[in-house]
């Protein structure tokens, strides 16, 4: 598939560049307005960019032998399913002769095409229904070996097979409205579009989507304990996304759940009310509380509980900005002792904006190599960032809270869950 943007004073204009250039069966698979900046922005007027997309015949497989095709895919995952998936085919109404001309024959056009689409929708969240059932049973082990072509089916008609191209158009659309950024949406299309060609069936078209998008996330990454030996897991971020609660949920699993020995320090002597919030927590969990002022007493702090399992660390939020207070958390984590095995955990918020956390993760890059806890999910529709970052960034994913519940509301990240939701599931 090539994919290429067009811009013009209009949109109709930017679409018949799309067609000229393309060719007229070429795919619109997004428009935007794009209004201009700068100070003489009046005296500019609006243009609007289309995202269009071909496919490349020549190069198009054979939807029988693509199903027949090895995939490249997860060790382990199986795409094996308990039962043939098929796609309802909607047949086609024959209108009387005298509805022929008229605005009754466009008011039934318009409700058929109408009819269609929410169709196509209820069949892309079916397909994803299933398809998330089949890769839960082949990541637990459930599902027997069975070739790709048994999973979905080769019994699949010409109207199935073209219906590969409308729903690249349609999962384009959604990963967009779920602000994903367009870069990285192009990226997954490519990479999916090296495996299965637009002529292909539905069903492989969204098991290879679906697939990339996982691979995309990668494997979580939880705090993994040392047997003889204390772990050290720092905790950074700006201010306002709930590292102390974070840390408390986190506490309470390890020591509640788990029956870890676990101790909290913290350097967070910025904000008045810090310190006695995780002393809250530790009290009602029964765990040691040290406060450290300076990283000097960093070394020390941690040999009186060496003992101890895991040793949790608060640190003090601060903007990203604040040259100070960052220079501060980096000479803190790195005055720890070589004997001692350390990790850093990066708090960020899934409700700030995307040029932000863009600027967040660059500068606590500069601070330390981390792992990514994503909070507030609760607090909004839109999970795109989180691949979004994801992807920037390279830091692996860990854990994901949703909510202010101590300890319930945290939770490892759950990638098919994800991905589910960012392809329009529930």
């Amino acid at each position: 598939m090539i994919i290429n943007k067009f811009q013009g004073k209009t949109e109709e204009e930017a679409v018949e560049k799309a067609k000229k250039e393309m060719g007229m069966n070429v795919v619109i698979m997004n428009v935007k307005e794009i209004k201009p900046k700068g100070l003489f922005r009046a005296l500019k007027g609006t243009t609007f960019e289309v995202t269009a997309a071909m496919e490349e015949r020549e190069q198009a497989l054979n939807p029988a032998s693509a199903l027949n095709t090895p995939l490249k895919m997860h060790e382990n995952i199986n795409y094996a399913a308990d039962e043939r998936i098929s796609i309802p085919i909607q047949t086609e109404k024959k209108e009387d002769a005298m509805l022929d001309k008229g605005p009754l024959k466009e008011m039934l056009e318009a409700e058929t095409e109408k009819k269609e689409v929410m169709q196509k929708e209820k069949v892309l969240e079916e397909k994803l229904e299933s398809l998330q059932s089949i890769l839960e049973k082949s990541l637990s082990g459930e599902a027997k070996q069975e070739p790709m072509k048994s999973a979905f089916g080769i019994a699949e008609t010409q109207s199935e097979q073209s219906d590969g191209f409308k729903c690249m158009k349609m999962v384009y659309e959604v990963l967009l409205e779920n602000e994903v950024s367009e870069k990285y949406v192009n990226q997954i299309m490519d990479d999916v579009e090296k495996v299965v060609r637009s002529g292909t069936s539905m069903d492989l078209f969204l098991s290879n989507v679906y697939q990339k998008m996982i691979l995309k996330f990668g494997q979580p990454k939880a705090i993994e304990l040392t047997q003889g030996q204390p772990k050290v897991v720092f905790f950074i971020g700006p201010t306002g996304v709930g590292k102390t609660t974070t840390i408390a949920k986190i506490a309470s699993k390890y020591k509640v759940d788990l029956g870890k020995k676990v101790a909290f320090l913290t350097a967070d002597t910025y904000r008045i009310a810090a310190a006695e919030q995780l002393r809250t927590y530790a009290n009602i969990l029964d765990m040691p509380l040290t406060i450290i002022y300076s990283a000097d007493e960093m070394n020390t702090a941690i040999e009186r509980v060496d003992d101890y399992e895991l040793i949790l660390v608060d640190t003090a939020g601060f903007s990203h900005k604040n040259e100070v207070q960052r220079e501060d958390i980096k000479h803190l984590i790195a005055s720890v002792d070589e004997k001692y095995e350390k990790d850093v955990y990066l708090v960020i918020s899934a409700t700030t904006k995307y040029k932000d956390l863009l600027e967040m993760v660059d500068v606590y890059h500069d601070i330390a190599d981390y792992k990514i806890i994503f909070t507030k999910l609760d607090e909004t529709s839109t999970y795109g960032n989180i691949l979004n970052i994801r992807m920037y960034s390279g830091a692996e994913l860990s854990y994901i809270t949703n909510g202010q519940n101590v300890p319930d509301d945290i939770e490892v990240f759950d990638t098919q869950k994800i991905v589910k939701q960012l392809l329009g599931g529930r």
